[in-house]
């Protein structure tokens, strides 16, 4: 069910951690910071959620504990990631083609836009959060869901931040872990991780979320995920299109042969 005095406290909180991040930003001359707070901004909606419950069961606890380790961890590694980096090369296309004023115009292009994102995405949180409904077999398949996403995303990540922290990888492609059977680990991961949060909305009757998983799953293949990223990487690394022809883009798959040549 819809909570609407939940859904609007939580986009104001979400409007209020917007502009926190927004003023950081001027501060640095980076929207960045936005990558930082994303996942952060659903554990906040998850907060006014079970506080504005009537009676948060253990669908809600269990749900709670789930989006707070992941959204901490997510955070945690961008962070780590982005520290003493330049702002991020999506941003900076944005910055040119928003001149002058990005500055200003970044509060609704890009924080605005995250936390109208945000919120849409988090409904399954709400129907999971805001139930009375005994947990079922949909909550388990749920929480097995996620938890092959987790595995995907974190260890994704780890592979890959370890592969480019050594220099001798400067120039060259990851095809190893779990990069050998998609080219997007991290992404595939958080494609589960949503759709898990969508079967236990189900299993408490919030079946009318499930335009949250359709736009992760846009935002991944089609927006921000993985076609925004191959754009330009293959002609920044000579390995990429090998790569491309062996490896599934997103869903895990056996490699097939490298090429001959």
């Amino acid at each position: 069910m819809f909570d609407f005095t939940a859904g609007f406290q939580a986009l104001a909180a979400l409007a209020v951690l917007a502009l926190v991040g927004w003023l950081y930003s001027l501060r640095r001359n980076d929207v960045s910071i936005v990558d930082v707070l994303w996942s952060l901004m659903f554990l906040l909606c998850a907060i006014v959620y079970f506080a504005q419950a009537d009676d948060p069961g253990a669908r809600a606890a269990l749900v709670m504990a789930m989006v707070a380790l992941w959204a901490l961890r997510l955070s945690a590694h961008i962070a780590i990631r982005n520290r003493g980096k330049a702002e991020d090369y999506r941003y900076q296309t944005i910055r040119a083609n928003n001149e002058p004023g990005f500055r200003y115009k970044s509060l609704y292009i890009v924080f605005g836009l995250q936390v109208a994102l945000a919120w849409l995405i988090s409904l399954p949180l709400m129907a999971a959060i805001n139930s009375a409904e005994p947990l079922a077999w949909l909550d388990a398949a749920g929480v097995l869901l996620w938890a092959t996403g987790m595995i995907f995303e974190a260890v994704g990540d780890y592979q890959l931040a370890r592969f480019r922290g050594d220099p001798a990888n400067a120039d060259k492609v990851l095809d190893q872990g779990l990069w050998r059977y998609t080219r997007h680990p991290n992404y595939f991961g958080n494609f589960c991780i949503w759709w898990g949060f969508f079967l236990m909305a189900v299993a408490a009757g919030g079946w009318w979320s499930f335009v949250s998983p359709v736009v992760m799953t846009v935002l991944l293949l089609r927006v921000s995920g993985v076609a925004l990223l191959e754009k330009t990487i293959v002609s920044r690394r000579p390995g990429y299109a090998d790569y491309v022809r062996r490896t599934n883009a997103f869903l895990p798959g056996p490699p097939r042969p490298r090429s001959q040549t």
